[in-house]
C-alpha cells in the first residue's frame, strides 16, 4: 500500500492511498488542528510523522491522527518554513528565511550566520550518501562537519549564487540549481576545498535543457529510484540520466590559425616578421573540438608582455596594441567541453621589426650626439670662464704696473733725492758734530725705506722670464732665512717638481708665490722641523703646491682663527680664494702640519690644453731633489 502527501496552497495537507488499484484521498485543515492552510513544505518521517511547514504559521506534525504545531514561540527561526529535512541522527532540520532551525529531543536550535552559514536565508537541504547536511542559502552552498557549518573553498562564481535544489547522483556528484545556472560538482573535491578544472561542470540549453533558472521549490532538483536527476525550472521540468553522460571527454586541440597588424594579414610560415608602426596585432585561434565547440575555452599569454596567463575566455581572437620592438612567443590553450584544460598549447614565435628611430644604432648615436653637445657646451663655458679669469688678471697685471711705475717714479724718486740732500750735509759736517750720528741714522732708515720700496715694486711687477722657474724661486727662500731650528741643527729642506712644467698666468703665479712662500717661512721660523719639503705637481687637471713639515704642528685655536696681530693664515686663504684656488691646512702635533694648494688647470695654465676627457695623457715620472 503505497501513500502520497500533498502540500496545498490553500487546501490544508492531503493524503493520496492507493488501495487495490483506486486511489483515496484525504485533506486535514486547520479544523483538524493544522496550523495553517497554506501548506509550502511536506516530508514523512522514518517514524511514519508527517511534517507539514506552512507558509506564515510555522510547522505542523502529524503522528496518531494529532496534529502538533510548533512556532516561534517554541523556539522555530521563523514561521515561514521553506524546506524539511530528517537527518541521519534522527534531528529534524527546518530551512526558514531566519535561519537554519533543528529540533532534537524536543529540543530546539537555530544557525545562522554566526555558525558558519552564507547567508540566514535558508532555501533548500540535502544529507548525502555519507551522512553530510548540505544547504543550499540565497548567498551560496554551506555543509555541516563536525558540528559545525562551512563554506567550501571554491572559485566558483556559480556556487556562490542563490541555491535553489541540491541532489546526489550514485557517481558522487551533487547536482545544483542555482538562480542562474544548472550544475555538477565533484562532491569529495568541493568537501576538500580543492576543485579542479573539469570538477564543475555548467550546463546550457544547448544540452538540453528548457531553462537555466531554478524555482523556489520544497525539492525543486530530486534524485528518483532509477538514479535520474530531474530539475524544476523556470521554463519546465527536465531529466538526466548521470550514468549516460561521458565525462573528460578528449582535450581540445588549440592551433593559431592567422596573424594580422592594423588589419593587413602577415605569413606564418617560417620566420614571422611583424613590420615596425603597427598599432594592433591580431591573433585568430581555434580550439577543435567535435562535441560542443561553442563550449569550449581559452587562455592566452604574449611572452614578455604579458606578466601571466590572459582570464579564460570564449572569443577566438586576442588583440594586443602598442607592442614594441623585440622577439616574442605567443601562447594559447584550450578546455574541452567538461572544462579540462589541454596539456598541449600552440605557440607562435615572432619578431616585432624597429622603425629607424627604435633601432639600437639610431639611439646610440642620438646619445652619442647629445654628450658631444654637452662637452661642446661645457668646453664652450671653460673657455668662458677662462677668458674672464685672465682679463681680470690681465687688469690686475695692468694695474699693479701702473702703481709700481708711480712708485717708482714718484716716491722712490723722491726718497733718493732726499737721501743725496742729507748724505750731502752728513758728508760736510766735521766727524765730531754733535749732528752728524742723527743724519747717519736717518740716512740708515731712508736707505732701508728705500730697499723696501724697491722690494715692494719687484713685487708688484711680473717677469715673463720666471713663469717656469717657481721652484727656483722657492729655493731660494732657505737662504734668506735661518735654516737652523732651536737644537742648531740644519734643516733639511728640498722642493719637488712633478709632472711636465707649463707656464702659470703671471698674476695668478704671483699670488702662488706669495702662498708658498708665507706657508715656507712658517715652516722655517715656528715648526721647529728637521725636514721641510715643498712638491709643485703639475697636471691636465689642477696645479698643485704642497708644504710638509715635520714639526711641532700648530695650535688648533691658531688654525682655526689666525693669531691676534699676524695675517699670515688669513691672508694666505683670501689670495687663494682670490684666484678660485682651495686652500687646505692640515697639523697635528706627531705629524707636522702640511699645507695644500689646489688651482684649477683652466685658471692656472697659459694656452690651457684640452680636459683629459678628450685624449689620454701620460705625465713622465715625478722628479725631485733638494736644491
Amino acid at each position: 500500500m503505497g501513500e502520497l502527501w500533498v502540500g496545498r496552497q490553500s487546501g490544508g495537507l492531503t493524503r493520496i492511498r492507493d488501495e487495490n488499484g483506486s486511489f483515496t484521498a484525504k485533506s486535514y485543515t486547520q479544523a483538524d488542528g493544522l496550523a495553517q492552510n497554506s501548506v509550502y513544505a511536506v516530508y514523512l518521517a522514518r517514524d511514519g510523522s508527517v511534517w507539514a511547514g506552512t507558509l506564515s504559521a510555522g510547522v505542523s506534525m502529524l503522528r496518531n491522527g494529532k496534529f502538533t504545531n510548533y512556532t516561534i514561540a517554541d523556539g522555530l527561526a521563523s514561521n515561514t518554513v521553506s524546506s524539511i529535512l530528517e537527518g541521519s541522527d534522527g534531528t529534524m532540520w527546518f530551512a526558514t528565511p531566519s535561519g537554519l532551525s533543528a529540533l532534537s529531543h524536543q529540543h530546539w536550535h537555530t544557525y545562522t550566520t554566526t555558525d558558519g552559514l552564507p547567508s540566514d536565508n535558508a532555501n533548500c537541504m540535502l544529507t548525502d550518501s555519507t551522512g553530510v547536511l548540505w544547504v543550499g542559502t540565497v548567498s551560496g552552498i554551506a555543509f555541516r562537519s563536525r558540528d559545525q557549518f562551512r563554506v567550501p573553498a571554491s572559485t566558483a562564481t556559480a556556487l556562490r549564487e542563490e541555491i535553489l535544489g541540491i541532489a546526489e547522483d550514485k557517481y558522487g556528484s551533487l547536482w545544483l540549481a542555482t538562480s542562474g545556472h544548472v550544475l555538477r560538482v565533484n562532491r569529495e573535491r568541493l568537501l576538500r576545498g580543492a576543485l579542479e578544472d573539469g570538477d564543475v561542470r555548467e550546463y546550457a540549453l544547448a544540452d538540453g535543457l528548457r531553462g537555466l533558472e531554478g524555482v523556489k521549490r520544497q525539492r525543486s532538483v530530486i534524485t528518483d529510484p532509477a538514479g535520474r536527476i530531474w530539475f524544476s525550472l523556470n521554463r519546465g521540468i527536465s531529466v538526466v540520466d548521470p550514468s549516460r553522460l561521458t565525462r573528460n571527454a578528449a582535450p581540445a586541440i588549440a592551433h593559431v590559425q592567422a596573424v594580422s597588424a592594423d588589419g593587413q594579414p602577415i605569413g606564418i610560415l617560417g620566420t614571422v616578421h611583424v613590420p615596425g608602426g603597427h598599432q594592433r596585432i591580431t591573433f585568430s585561434y581555434v580550439g577543435l573540438s567535435l562535441s560542443r565547440p561553442d563550449r569550449v575555452f581559452y587562455r592566452y599569454q604574449l611572452e614578455r608582455y604579458d606578466h601571466a596567463w590572459r582570464e579564460p575566455v570564449t572569443a577566438r581572437e586576442a588583440d594586443y596594441t602598442n607592442v614594441p620592438p623585440g622577439r616574442y612567443r605567443f601562447r594559447v590553450m584550450a578546455t574541452n567541453p567538461d572544462g579540462v584544460w589541454s596539456s598541449d598549447e600552440a605557440a607562435l614565435a615572432f619578431q616585432v621589426d624597429p622603425l629607424t628611430w627604435q633601432t639600437w644604432w639610431f639611439q646610440l648615436s642620438l646619445v652619442a650626439a647629445c654628450v658631444a653637445c654637452m662637452l661642446l657646451l661645457y668646453r664652450m663655458r671653460v673657455r668662458q670662464v677662462t677668458s674672464r679669469i685672465n682679463m681680470r688678471f690681465q687688469e690686475r697685471l695692468a694695474e699693479r704696473t701702473r702703481i709700481a711705475q708711480e712708485l717708482h717714479d714718484t716716491l722712490l724718486q723722491g726718497f733718493l733725492s732726499a737721501s743725496m740732500q742729507v748724505h750731502v750735509v752728513a758728508d760736510s759736517l766735521p766727524d765730531d758734530s754733535r749732528v752728524k750720528p742723527t743724519l747717519t741714522r736717518a740716512l740708515e732708515l731712508m736707505r732701508q725705506v728705500v730697499e723696501e720700496g724697491r722690494n715692494a715694486v719687484r713685487g708688484l711687477r711680473s717677469s715673463q722670464s720666471a713663469s717656469l722657474d717657481l721652484e727656483h724661486a722657492f729655493s731660494r727662500i732657505q737662504q734668506e732665512l735661518v735654516t737652523a731650528d732651536h737644537t742648531g741643527e740644519e734643516i733639511d729642506f728640498r722642493v719637488i717638481v712633478e709632472g711636465e712644467q707649463k707656464p702659470l698666468n703671471p698674476v695668478l703665479r704671483d699670488e702662488v708665490y706669495r702662498i708658498g712662500r708665507e706657508a715656507l717661512v712658517n715652516a722655517f721660523r715656528h715648526a721647529h722641523a728637521k725636514t721641510i719639503e715643498m712638491e709643485l705637481k703639475y697636471s691636465s687637471k689642477r696645479f698643485c703646491v704642497s708644504v710638509r713639515d715635520d714639526g711641532r704642528g700648530i695650535d688648533p685655536g691658531i688654525l682655526r682663527s689666525g693669531r691676534e696681530g699676524h695675517w699670515g693664515l688669513s691672508g694666505m686663504r683670501e689670495r687663494a680664494d682670490s684666484i678660485g684656488a682651495q686652500l687646505h691646512v692640515m697639523s697635528s702635533t706627531t705629524a707636522g702640519t702640511e699645507v695644500e694648494l689646489l688651482v684649477p688647470g683652466h685658471v692656472a695654465f697659459q694656452n690651457h690644453s684640452k680636459p683629459s676627457w678628450f685624449r689620454k695623457r701620460f705625465l713622465p715620472p715625478a722628479t725631485g731633489g733638494k736644491e
